[in-house]
């Protein structure tokens, strides 16, 4: 089913263990990537349910106008606050009150903006919004959105990394999808997000207080996240490149360790600021 305004892509909502909700001014933007893979079967399954909203439903002028010239001058025009406001309203079923008063939400739901001035998401803020029930997802466009829709209506501002797009829709999917894969059976198999990238693997193994070089020549004990093990498949040779023969051997114990070794080792390599 192709999203429109108010229309819910994965409609299971009675089921749902979390509702997700996307207000954007682009709701044909979802129309694909929310088809496919985990996040469809999450939906059939009745994991998830997923509503996209047309910002342009809460204008009140002609031409839909959601957006106007900044105070102060500068480049570009800033979403305004009163469409914003009004879609989520709608979505709640309750005002978000004004300056004088402001309601207190529900404790299992959010109202994320996301934002390249945003607190950069990571796994640990995935695994917190996995304890959710619902997730209003803000997708702003143009040069911003008006700050008192970030100070006032969302109860965090959120970006994918140090860098900027044209809008927050592909931001807020790659959310979603993140935070489904770690919602109980939308894998399938649990241990799939207990053993992947971001893991705090070092801390649960045996070998957790193994000493780590650093550049000083100094050594500390090793603590904190990893980045995932290398992964082969058929054929054993490709090219002459092989597999580690240690895969092969079936040796469970010495499989464990060398996937423990080769995590740590591509995780200094790669992203040496997650050893602290």
């Amino acid at each position: 089913m192709a999203p429109g305004h108010d229309k819910c892509v994965l409609c299971w909502l009675d089921l749902a263990r979390m509702r997700f909700d996307l207000v954007t001014i682009f709701p044909e933007f979802f129309a694909g990537p929310l088809e496919h893979g985990i996040v469809r079967r999450a939906g059939e399954t009745g994991i998830i349910s997923i509503h996209v909203q047309d910002l342009r439903e809460f204008t009140k002028d002609r031409h839909r106008t959601v957006d106007d010239r900044p105070f102060g001058g500068g480049e570009g025009m800033v979403l305004k606050p009163e469409p914003l406001f009004a879609a989520v309203e709608k979505l709640l079923g309750h005002g978000m009150g004004d300056a004088d008063n402001k309601p207190i939400l529900e404790p299992k739901t959010a109202i994320v903006l996301m934002s390249a001035a945003g607190r950069k998401f990571g796994q640990n803020t995935a695994r917190r919004y996995a304890e959710l029930e619902r997730i209003i997802f803000l997708c702003g466009r143009y040069e911003g959105v008006d700050e008192r829709v970030a100070e006032h209506l969302a109860t965090e501002e959120v970006s994918i990394g140090d860098f900027v797009l044209s809008g927050g829709e592909l931001p807020a999917l790659l959310v979603i999808d993140a935070v489904t894969r770690l919602l109980p059976g939308a894998l399938g198999n649990e241990a799939s997000s207990q053993n992947e990238s971001f893991a705090a693997r070092l801390v649960e193994m045996p070998s957790a207080s193994r000493k780590v070089a650093t550049a000083s020549g100094k050594e500390r004990n090793s603590a904190g996240v990893l980045l995932d093990f290398p992964h082969y498949t058929r054929p054993a040779d490709f090219r002459g490149w092989t597999v580690p023969e240690v895969l092969i051997g079936g040796h469970h114990a010495q499989v464990a360790s060398w996937r423990e070794e080769q995590a740590l080792a591509k995780t200094r390599r790669n992203r040496p600021d997650l050893l602290g």
